[in-house]
């Protein structure tokens, strides 16, 4: 049975001191948290029978669990996610901390294989966990790209780039997109190539959008005004239909059957550059500063981790990469959030420096 989602708002002042006390207090120990110890540590006198009354209440709200009957609770994947979005309190890089931090990274060469190489060494020490970094993600020019239909709800897409590199992604494509349609977005992105990267190729196909609708505008103008037409708006999906009110306009002058079919022609080409648009960003698109909770990390859910993860930026200010830290979910997360976030920073600032 699923547990029920649960939020701040369904706690009052002492079911959440309690839950607090009871979170930090787990991942102090890792252990089962009885209420007598709850007892000691709230700073209201309570007792230890009314904190089992709450605890009973957080775990109806799928917040804690028992391992078994007679021992203490733990923090559900829930649990811990309501922790970290809203309770959790991130303490600052402490300075020894911050002197390690940016002695690691700066005492050898300034190449970009070497600070990667220890601010993975750095992050793994200091946080006694498995680092993880991401090396830069390639800006070269793309030279051939190809999608694939892995699935109803699964695709792949090949990035051939004009140094040779060949690299993978796999995403989830729109919902209702074929694979012939895919066939169709990719001769189309491989004819507007030139040199461009994924980026400036989005660019390319927005225009586009602009440009078939700025006409698609102007044709339709006329059938609205005369009443012959509607524009109506499907607020599910966001997209608008012109709703033409019988073939008896096309009789009397007010439009005629050549512009109805130009207006049809520019509606299925926005359709098709709107779903070019939205594979380019599928394809594009990275995650940004993240807590991973157990099974909400699919890479390592079946060890039962947590990732701490952060991004760091070129000059332009655009994410070209990632550090994080990787761990149990009894991570003591406002030390470890910190110490991810400011060498992801220096990671920056470092590669930034080097042009």
């Amino acid at each position: 049975m699923a547990a029920p989602r649960s939020s701040l708002a369904d706690l009052n002042d002492r079911s959440r001191e309690v839950f607090r006390r009871l979170v930090e207090t787990y991942l102090e120990t890792g252990e089962p948290v009885g209420s007598r110890t709850l007892a000691r540590r709230l700073s209201e006198g309570v007792s230890a029978a009314t904190i089992r009354n709450v605890m009973q209440d957080l775990e109806h709200l799928g917040l804690l669990d028992s391992p078994h009957i007679s021992a203490g609770r733990l923090p559900t994947q829930l649990g811990l996610r309501l922790f970290v979005d809203g309770i959790l309190e991130v303490g600052d890089v402490s300075g020894s901390e911050r002197t390690e931090i940016e002695r690691s990274l700066t005492k050898g060469d300034a190449d970009l294989p070497g600070i990667l190489d220890r601010a993975a060494d750095m992050l793994s020490g200091l946080t006694h966990g498995a680092s993880l970094v991401l090396a830069p993600k390639t800006e070269a020019p793309i030279r051939h790209i190809e999608f694939v239909s892995l699935g109803p709800d699964r695709a792949l897409v090949v990035l051939v780039t004009a140094d040779g590199q060949v690299e993978n992604r796999v995403f989830t494509p729109p919902l209702g997109l074929t694979p012939s349609a895919m066939r169709q977005a990719a001769n189309f992105l491989n004819a507007i190539l030139q040199g461009r990267t994924l980026g400036e190729m989005r660019g390319v196909v927005v225009a586009e959008i602009a440009r078939r609708r700025a006409e698609l505008d102007e044709l339709s103008r006329a059938l609205v005004e005369t009443g012959a037409a509607l524009w109506e708006s499907d607020s599910d999906g966001g997209r608008d239909r012109l709703i033409v009110h019988g073939r008896s306009h096309l009789l009397d002058g007010t439009a005629d059957a050549g512009q109805l079919e130009r207006i049809r022609e520019l509606f299925d080409d926005l359709e098709r550059k709107r779903d070019l648009a939205q594979l380019l960003d599928l394809t594009e698109e990275g995650a940004g500063v993240r807590v991973f909770i157990g099974s909400e990390n699919k890479l390592f859910s079946l060890s039962g981790s947590s990732l701490v993860v952060s991004p760091y930026m070129n000059a332009d200010r655009k994410i070209i990469g990632a550090v994080g830290v990787i761990g149990p979910t009894r991570l003591n997360y406002g030390r470890i959030v910190p110490i991810v976030d400011y060498t992801a920073q220096l990671v920056g600032r470092l590669v930034s420096g080097r042009g």
